[in-house]
C-alpha cells in the first residue's frame, strides 16, 4: 500500500506553503516547504481562510485569478487546475465569484483538495469547516 499524498500526511490538504500559520510547523524532510498542521480540521481551516483572504483582502474573485496565485505555472499545470476547479464550481474561469460564502468556499475547497491530492477523504468535515467561516470583514 502506498503512502498517502503529502497534503494528507501533513494535514494540509491545500498544500499551503509554510508561512508560520497558527499551529503549523514546517513539514519534515529534505525538500520541506509546506505547512504541517496538527489536525485535518486545522489544515482545512487554513485552506478556507486562505481562499477567503484572496477574495476579500486581495480582491481576487475569479477561479483563474485564485488558482493562478495558488498554483503558479512555474510548479503546476495551472491551466488544467483552473479548468478543473471552474468545472467543479459550474462556472467559467474568468467569471466573478462574488463575496465568499460557505457554499462557494466548500466547493472550492473540495475541488482544490481533489486536485492537490488525487483524493478527498474529508467528507462532511469540509462542509463543517466551510460553515464555520468567520465574518469576511475579519479576514
Amino acid at each position: 500500500m502506498s503512502a498517502p499524498p503529502r497534503g494528507i500526511r501533513n494535514n494540509n490538504p491545500g498544500n499551503l506553503n509554510f508561512a508560520h500559520q497558527a499551529g503549523a510547523v514546517l513539514e519534515p524532510g529534505p525538500n520541506a516547504r509546506f505547512a504541517r498542521f496538527p489536525t485535518a480540521e486545522a489544515g482545512l481551516e487554513a485552506l478556507r481562510d486562505q481562499l477567503t483572504r484572496y477574495i476579500v483582502r486581495d480582491g481576487i474573485d475569479t477561479v483563474a485569478g485564485i488558482i493562478s496565485k495558488w498554483a503558479p505555472p512555474t510548479e503546476n499545470n495551472t491551466a488544467a487546475y483552473i479548468r478543473g476547479v471552474a468545472h467543479a464550481l459550474g462556472t467559467e474561469p474568468d467569471d466573478r465569484l462574488g463575496q465568499p460564502n460557505p457554499r462557494l468556499i466548500e466547493s472550492m475547497m473540495n475541488a482544490i483538495i481533489l486536485f492537490e491530492n488525487g483524493q478527498n477523504p474529508y467528507g462532511d468535515l469540509v462542509t463543517q469547516v466551510a460553515n464555520e467561516m468567520p465574518p469576511t470583514k475579519m479576514v
